[in-house]
């Protein structure tokens, strides 16, 4: 099997278990919102949740997080790869998980319901179109990154403005997430398990896509460029394999 066969084989295997994953965490999802009564997770008193179930709640959201970023890590080969299989799988599975839900209890019955999203470290609120557009950006730079052997120049990541870009937009969209539960950490950490928002920042949530879709650009950039595939230093590297 040649490598872009063995790429397209990883990519479908993460896709698959991230769409299996994404039942089961439906699944669980629903299960806990018939234990307390909040199929529709917006209404008074969101979370009522005490006693042990908090936290078996807050350790099962990490370690979901944990078992996509393992996916990614298996199925990568270089830390760029790795991050970008992680990145599949944790979009494949946001946008499945939603899907799921609406297959098992008919909800959301529109992409503009509001959904707790996740609890840590506060509780984030947003409509479900919000994390399904992340969802899908990261499918997308996902993709591009694993499926085409394209290198950079040695330099950090981090180092580069696509991913200052991509940072200053994520930490715009945590904000825009959190507003709510922010003001209310004043009054103690159990006032923002209570929190009903009731208006979504679309203008700062709209820059903070458009900033986090700049390693997507980038990406795309780079294979437009090197449409055959691997760069290394400025140069082509021919297959030993292939004729002259």
């Amino acid at each position: 099997m040649n490598r872009p066969a063995r790429a397209r084989a990883r990519w479908l295997l993460v896709v698959v278990f991230a769409i299996g994953m994404a039942w089961v965490e439906a699944a669980s999802v629903y299960y806990l919102r018939v234990t307390v009564d909040r199929l529709d997770p917006y209404q008074a008193n969101p979370l009522p949740m005490s006693g042990i179930l908090e936290q078996v709640e807050l350790v099962r959201e990490a370690a979901t997080l944990v078992m996509l970023l393992t996916v990614g890590m298996l199925a990568g080969r270089t830390g760029r790869t790795r991050l970008g299989y992680t990145a599949i799988a944790f979009g494949v599975w946001d946008i499945a998980y939603y899907v799921f839900l609406k297959v098992i209890c008919d909800w959301p019955t529109s992409l503009f319901d509001w959904d707790v999203l996740f609890l840590l470290p506060l509780p984030w609120w947003g409509p479900v179109l919000a994390p399904v557009c992340i969802a899908v950006l990261m499918i997308v730079w996902g993709t591009l990154v694993s499926q085409r052997a394209v290198r950079s120049p040695a330099r950090s990541v981090a180092s580069t403005l696509w991913w200052r870009l991509n940072w200053l937009g994520v930490a715009l969209a945590l904000y825009v997430f959190m507003a709510d539960s922010l003001r209310a950490v004043q009054e103690g950490l159990a006032a923002t398990r209570t929190v009903l928002p009731t208006s979504f920042n679309w203008s700062v949530f709209v820059v903070a896509l458009v900033l986090m879709a700049a390693p997507v650009v980038h990406v795309a950039s780079e294979t437009a460029a090197f449409p055959g595939g691997t760069r290394e230093t400025g140069t082509t590297r021919r297959d030993p394999t292939s004729k002259p």
